[in-house]
């Protein structure tokens, strides 16, 4: 099942996906329906199903009138977390080598001469499967902020004025809710846009924390259920009319170094992060980005990327910011 989020009426609802023309309306948010489904001991597909009604919507209308939201939001976005895992995928390791700009295929050097990035990668590769029952490797970490920097699908991405870069990166991401026993609960997946700001990154990995403070999206669909293990997407990089860049990338546990239960418990296992009711989108990173390729976005290009199983692809346009008042702390 693939639900999306849409306002109607001057409400939030979800709706269910029957085509890529039309959706049909339940009679709640996701997020409602999602504590409905862990009161009442139901899976989300059984609780979705029983909460449709008869209205159909047009997709491309909603799309047009920019009435999608995220597939997953919380009524109080300071109770949604955003967060993400880097160096998962098995690409990953040479691409941040190329960012950083090293030529050199550091994975097949003597251990004293690996820099951080590919030790935490090889750290991975070795040990981010474990038995189950087991515990694995810890993965990269990053915050991204609380739910005000997501961005619907299809709205633009702002460009803060202070930023050195604007590049995408297309990777899945996991929706949860926090029961209210401290329990959390994966509600399902969607296409991601982690967005970042790579030169910042570059400069000095320790500014990685700065680099992630940025907007993100993901959506538009909410695929329930299992992930396929071998995923095969397209990430492209619109500009006017012409496709300035495309590249084909692969997701799912099959092209990690990580599982993905490994993932959730790295993240899951701090209590803080286990607040009852709280929203976490947790992006499981990526091996492609166009910065990589040595692109420089500008205002108005639009990133699109699409992975078949997960119907319409997330799309969003870029918008710079020129400049925002110089903040001042000021002495109670």
């Amino acid at each position: 099942m693939r639900l999306i989020q849409c306002e109607h009426q001057g409400r939030v609802h979800a709706a269910q996906v029957e085509s890529d023309r039309e959706v049909r309306l339940l009679d709640a948010d996701t997020y409602t329906l999602t504590r409905r489904a862990i009161t009442a001991g139901r899976s989300l597909v059984e609780t979705a199903e029983a909460a449709l009604s008869e209205t159909r919507l047009d997709y491309s209308k909603l799309i047009e009138e920019k009435h999608l939201l995220p597939p997953l939001t919380h009524p109080d976005p300071a109770h949604c977390l955003v967060t993400g895992t880097g160096l998962t995928h098995l690409g990953s390791a040479d691409t941040r080598a190329a960012m950083h700009a090293h030529s050199q295929q550091q994975a097949q050097v003597a251990e004293t001469e690996l820099t951080d990035s590919m030790r935490m990668f090889k750290l991975g590769v070795e040990g981010g499967k474990p038995a189950p029952g087991e515990t694995g490797a810890q993965p990269e970490w990053f915050y991204k902020g609380d739910g005000s920097c997501v961005v619907a699908p299809e709205a633009a991405i702002a460009v803060p004025h202070f930023a050195e870069d604007a590049g995408e990166e297309p990777e899945l991401a996991g929706l949860y809710v926090i029961g209210d026993d401290g329990q959390p609960w994966r509600v399902g997946y969607a296409i991601g846009n982690e967005f970042s700001d790579h030169i910042t990154e570059r400069f000095n990995y320790l500014w990685l924390a700065h680099s992630k403070l940025r907007a993100c999206s993901f959506g538009p669909e909410l695929l329930i259920g299992e992930l396929p293990a071998h995923l095969e997407g397209t990430s492209r990089i619109v500009r006017g009319s012409e496709t300035v860049w495309q590249k084909p990338f692969l997701t799912g546990e099959a092209n990690m170094a990580h599982s993905l239960a490994n993932l959730e418990h790295h993240h899951f296992k701090y209590p803080n992060f286990r607040r009852p009711g709280d929203v976490h989108v947790h992006f499981f990173g990526t091996a492609t980005l166009s910065f990589a390729d040595g692109i420089q976005t500008q205002d108005g290009d639009r990133f699109e990327i699409s992975l078949p199983e997960f119907g319409r692809p997330l799309r969003n346009p870029l918008r710079f910011e020129s400049s925002s008042p110089a903040i001042a702390v000021k002495s109670l």
